[in-house]
C-alpha cells in the first residue's frame, strides 16, 4: 500500500453532492448515531491511556551554541543527544508554562 500525500492546494474541491451529504449528516442529532460496532470505553482503558502518545510536533533545524561540557554530557550516552536535549528543553518549557507532562 502506498501513502499518497497532498498539499492543501492540490486537494480538489468537494462536489455539491458531497457538500449536501455532509450537511445532512451534520444536521442529524447525536442520538441517531449507531455506535453498536464500537465497544464502550471502560475505566481500565483510560488507566492505560497516554496523553499525546501519537503527537509528533514539527521539528526545525537550528544552530545552537552550547558549552562544550554540556555537549559532552549530552553525548556521553551515545546516539540521541539531540533528542535528549529536546526532552530537557520541553520539560523546562512545560514547567515554565505549568503544563502537566
Amino acid at each position: 500500500m502506498a501513502i499518497v500525500r497532498y498539499r492543501e492546494e492540490d486537494i480538489p474541491p468537494l462536489s455539491k453532492q458531497r457538500i449536501a451529504e455532509l450537511n445532512a449528516l451534520a444536521q442529524r442529532p447525536d442520538e441517531e448515531i449507531n455506535y453498536s460496532d464500537i465497544p464502550p470505553l471502560t475505566e481500565k482503558f483510560w488507566q492505560n491511556a497516554v496523553r499525546g502518545a501519537l503527537y509528533r510536533p514539527k521539528k526545525s533545524q537550528v544552530s545552537v551554541r552550547i558549552d562544550n561540557d554540556i555537549l559532552a554530557w549530552l553525548k556521553k550516552d551515545g546516539k540521541g543527544y539531540q533528542t535528549r536535549l529536546n526532552q530537557i528543553l520541553r520539560q523546562a518549557m512545560n514547567q515554565s508554562l505549568n503544563v502537566a507532562p
